[in-house]
């Protein structure tokens, strides 16, 4: 089963990406199929595979795990469908709305 994440980072550094959409295979330990990394600008950047040179690959934490502050308090997450998150895979583009905000 595949889930879709939308992951908000609340104070993220200007050179990071204030939103991140995840794609989730639940079935295969939690591993990114793919993340789309939102700047603040609505620039976007495509990632076809996270864990490309990584040493070690972490799963991506639950939307409660996320919620419940384990792995930060500037982080929370919503779930979203398949179709905002291909929309936005395919047009590189975001447009920042007041649900976006902290």
């Amino acid at each position: 089963m595949i889930e879709y994440i939308k992951l908000f980072w609340t104070g993220a550094p200007e050179d990071e990406p204030s939103i991140i959409l995840y794609e989730v295979d639940t079935e295969n330990e939690r591993l990114a199929l793919r993340s789309i990394d939102i700047f603040s600008d609505g620039r976007t950047r495509n990632i076809s595979d996270l864990y490309e040179g990584a040493i070690e690959i972490m799963p991506i934490p639950t939307m409660e795990e996320l919620n419940a502050h384990i792995w930060g308090e500037e982080f929370r997450a919503c779930a979203i469908e398949k179709v905002e998150f291909e929309a936005i895979w395919k047009s590189q583009f975001y447009c920042l709305g007041m649900e976006d905000l902290p």
